[in-house]
C-alpha cells in the first residue's frame, strides 16, 4: 500500500518527537496540581512558569501578561466576550451599548462570538469586507470606527486562503486614533488578532503589531491539542468569562493542562530558534511556490484564492471549474492523500465557505475549491505524488460531470 500524505498542517500538526519526550515525565512522575502548595504541586508549577516565559520571550511581552487555554477558540471567545464583560462591569445607560468591529473572513469562532453578542443585544457589530484578494483595507477598518467602538478583531493570516492581514499597519493606526480619542474622553479600542495561524511563521511580536490581545493554538506548532494562548496586555479591560478557581491571574479557572502546557513549553522553545524558524519557513516557502506554479501550470482552469505573494507560506486554496471540491477531497483521500475543502458541513447541509463567498466567488467557484496546507515534514516528492493524482482526479470528475450534463440536455 502507498504511504499517506498529509497535506492538512492547517487543521492540525503532528506532535514533535522532542515535545513528546518533555511531556511523558509528567503524566506519571511529576503529576502534581500546580495549584498545591507542597512539593509535588510547586515542581510543575514551576515548569509552567517556565512555559510561561517561553510563550512571553516569543511575543516580546512580559510572562504575567500570558493567559493559557484550552485553544484559539477558547482565547477568542475570552477576547471578545471578557471585553464585553468588563463593558458592563461599570454601570452603564438603557442606550449605552458597545461596538465591535472584525471581518468577514474570521474563523468561526470569531464571527459566532460576535453573532451571539448582537443575538443577545449586548453588542452591534460591523463585519469588514475584504477584496477578492483576502485582504481587509486600512479606510474600511477607519470608516467603521465609532465613538462607541470598544474592539476590533482582526485575524492575521486567513486559516482556508492562507492571506496575510496588516496586523502592524492596523496597530500604528489605532493608535494615533486611540491617543485622539483620549483627548476627546472617549474609550479606548482594543485591538484583537486571531494569530492561530501566524505562529510557526511570522513575528509575532505584541508591541510590533500594536495589539492588546493576541491568541493562538498549540495544535498548530507541532504541540498537543488543548493548548492555547491568550496575551492579554497589562491594563487591557477584559473579565474572566469562566467562573472558578483563581488560576492564570484569576483570568481562567479550572485545572491546568499539565502535560499540555509542557509540550507547548518544548514547541515553543523550537520557536524561539530564530536561525532554525527562518530556515523551516524558507524551506515551507519554496514547497508552496512549487506547488503553485506546477497546479496553475498542469491542470486547465485552475485558479489561486487570495493574494498572490501576501500569503503565508504553508496554505494554499485552489479553485478548479466544473469540480466540486468534496468529490476532490474524497477521491483523493480515497488514494491516501489528505487534504482539505473550503466548503463546510454545517446542519447537515452542504454551504460554501464564508471566506471563500466575502471573496466575491459564486457558490458553485467556492464549492469547487480545495485547500492544501504543508509543514516542514512535507517533500517534494509528496507534492509531485500529489499533483500527479489531483491531475487525473479533477479530469475524472470533469467528465463525470459533463456525462451528467450532457444527460440533462
Amino acid at each position: 500500500m502507498a504511504k499517506k500524505i498529509y497535506l492538512d498542517y492547517a487543521a492540525t500538526t503532528p506532535v514533535d518527537g522532542n515535545v513528546l519526550e518533555a511531556m511523558l515525565p509528567y503524566f506519571t512522575e511529576k503529576f502534581g496540581n500546580p495549584m498545591s502548595v507542597h512539593g509535588f504541586g510547586q515542581e510543575t508549577l514551576e515548569v509552567i512558569d517556565n512555559t510561561r516565559e517561553e510563550v512571553a520571550r516569543f511575543l516580546k511581552s512580559s510572562p504575567t501578561e500570558i493567559v493559557f487555554t484550552s485553544g484559539a477558540t477558547e482565547a477568542n471567545n475570552l477576547a471578545i466576550k471578557g471585553v464585553l464583560r468588563s463593558f458592563y462591569s461599570i454601570k452603564r445607560k438603557p442606550e449605552e451599548k458597545p461596538h465591535i468591529v472584525t471581518t468577514s473572513i474570521e474563523h468561526h469562532c470569531v464571527l459566532d462570538s460576535c453573532k451571539a453578542a448582537q443575538k443577545d443585544g449586548s453588542a452591534e457589530v460591523t463585519y469588514l469586507p475584504v477584496h477578492k484578494d483576502g485582504i481587509v483595507r486600512l479606510d474600511d477598518l477607519k470608516k467603521a470606527v465609532r465613538p462607541d467602538t470598544v474592539l476590533i478583531s482582526v485575524m492575521f493570516v486567513s486559516n482556508e486562503i492562507g492571506t496575510l492581514q496588516p496586523i502592524e499597519e492596523i496597530g500604528k493606526m489605532l493608535s494615533k486614533i486611540n491617543a485622539e480619542r483620549e483627548e476627546e474622553k472617549l474609550p479606548k479600542i482594543i485591538f484583537h488578532t486571531d494569530a492561530t495561524q501566524a505562529t510557526n511563521y511570522w513575528d509575532c511580536d505584541v508591541r510590533k503589531l500594536g495589539v492588546d490581545l493576541l491568541s493562538f493554538s498549540g495544535h498548530k506548532i507541532y504541540a498537543p491539542k488543548g493548548t492555547g494562548v491568550l496575551y492579554v496586555k497589562k491594563g487591557t479591560a477584559i473579565k474572566r468569562i469562566q467562573d472558578g478557581g483563581d488560576q492564570e491571574y484569576k483570568m481562567r479557572g479550572g485545572t491546568h493542562n499539565l502535560t499540555g502546557i509542557v509540550g507547548l513549553g518544548a514547541a515553543m522553545v523550537s520557536l524561539n530558534d530564530q536561525k532554525n524558524r527562518e530556515k523551516t519557513k524558507k524551506q515551507v516557502e519554496k514547497l508552496r511556490d512549487y506547488l503553485i506554479a506546477k497546479v496553475l501550470k498542469e491542470i486547465p482552469k485552475s485558479y489561486l484564492n487570495g493574494h498572490k505573494e501576501k500569503r503565508t507560506p504553508n496554505i494554499v486554496n485552489f479553485r478548479f471549474d466544473d469540480v466540486e471540491g468534496e468529490g476532490l477531497l474524497l477521491s483523493l483521500d480515497l488514494e491516501g492523500i489528505a487534504v482539505s475543502t473550503g466548503s463546510a458541513c454545517s446542519s447537515g447541509a452542504l454551504d460554501p465557505s464564508h471566506v471563500l463567498l466575502a471573496l466575491g466567488l459564486r457558490h458553485e467557484q467556492a464549492h469547487g475549491s480545495l485547500r492544501v496546507s504543508i509543514g516542514k515534514h512535507t517533500t517534494k516528492q509528496e507534492l509531485d505524488t500529489f499533483i500527479k493524482k489531483l491531475k487525473v482526479t479533477v479530469a475524472r470528475l470533469r467528465k463525470i460531470s459533463g456525462n451528467v450534463l450532457a444527460e440533462f440536455k
